[in-house]
């Protein structure tokens, strides 16, 4: 077996033991998680249940889905607390392969780029939730129960969190387009407006069909792309730096003959003029 391969079936191996690493590790929170499962949906669920009307409650119609949508969200909230371990372990594979100034820029790309993902999340759950479901209950019909399924509940939930997750990382897209040379500073700002109306393009599909949380995640998604943008000027800026070439030297005044040759030397290695002086 040749060395090509040796070194290929070793990173096999170690990304294998990094992965078992990390499923161990959100296994263990999940089992740690199991008695409070049920209070954790209700948790959840507190943004809908503060809203529905007076004797209103949510359903299951599924046979076991009391017991899997609270296995669901202890698994999620599992991964969640885990997930600075998981990325250890995918940090830890990785970082051999890069240079030391990649080293540098990725490890605060991966810290800010949890950090947005945890702030969407609480966005979406602060602010959003309230907002959306107390519109829903105010234009519901009149004579209608106002209901929802808990499975069907934390899809919603779920794809929300993503959703919004993704938006606040968009600082972090752009400063890796920028600094990787894939996109122009200069030409995504003159793609502003196109931005834009992706954004609200972007929110219409991704969020419940009403004005109110279109705006609450174009908004945010168009401002994260005004922190983005201010962010890479200091990037690319510190890359540009970086691929100038170095500065010539200054010329000898003696010249390049006597530069090269240097000065002369006997067998014994001392300069030539300091053996005669003795």
């Amino acid at each position: 077996m040749n060395l090509p391969e040796e070194s290929f079936l070793s990173h096999l191996v170690e990304l294998r033991d990094r992965l078992i690493r990390a499923l161990l590790a959100i296994g263990i929170v999940f089992v740690c998680l199991l008695p409070w499962a049920k209070e954790l949906y209700t948790l959840l669920a507190q943004p809908l249940l503060a809203t529905l009307p007076q004797g209103g409650q949510m359903i299951a119609t599924d046979v076991i889905g009391v017991f899997l949508v609270p296995m669901k969200v202890a698994l999620m909230v599992a991964f969640l607390i885990a997930l600075p371990y998981v990325l250890y372990q995918v940090w830890a594979f990785i970082a051999p392969g890069l240079y030391s100034h990649e080293k540098r820029l990725a490890l605060p790309l991966i810290t800010a780029s949890v950090v947005l993902f945890f702030i969407g999340m609480a966005f979406a759950y602060f602010l959003v939730f309230p907002t959306v479901f107390a519109f829903m209950s105010k234009i519901a019909p009149e004579g209608v129960a106002w209901m929802t399924d808990i499975e069907k509940y934390l899809s919603f939930v779920l794809t929300t969190f993503v959703a919004f997750g993704v938006t606040f990382e968009v600082p972090v897209a752009v400063v890796v387009l920028v600094y990787a040379g894939i996109i122009d500073l200069a030409r995504l700002r003159d793609w502003r407006p196109y931005f834009i109306v992706g954004a609200f393009v972007v929110a219409a599909i991704f969020t419940p069909p009403d004005v109110i949380s279109q705006l609450m995640m174009a908004i945010p998604l168009c401002l994260l792309f005004e922190l983005g943008l201010f962010l890479a000027r200091f990037v690319g800026e510190r890359s540009a730096r970086r691929d100038e070439p170095p500065l010539p030297l200054p010329a000898d005044p003696a010249g390049p003959a006597a530069t090269a040759s240097g000065p002369k030397s006997d067998a014994d290695g001392e300069p030539a003029g300091r053996r005669a002086d003795d």
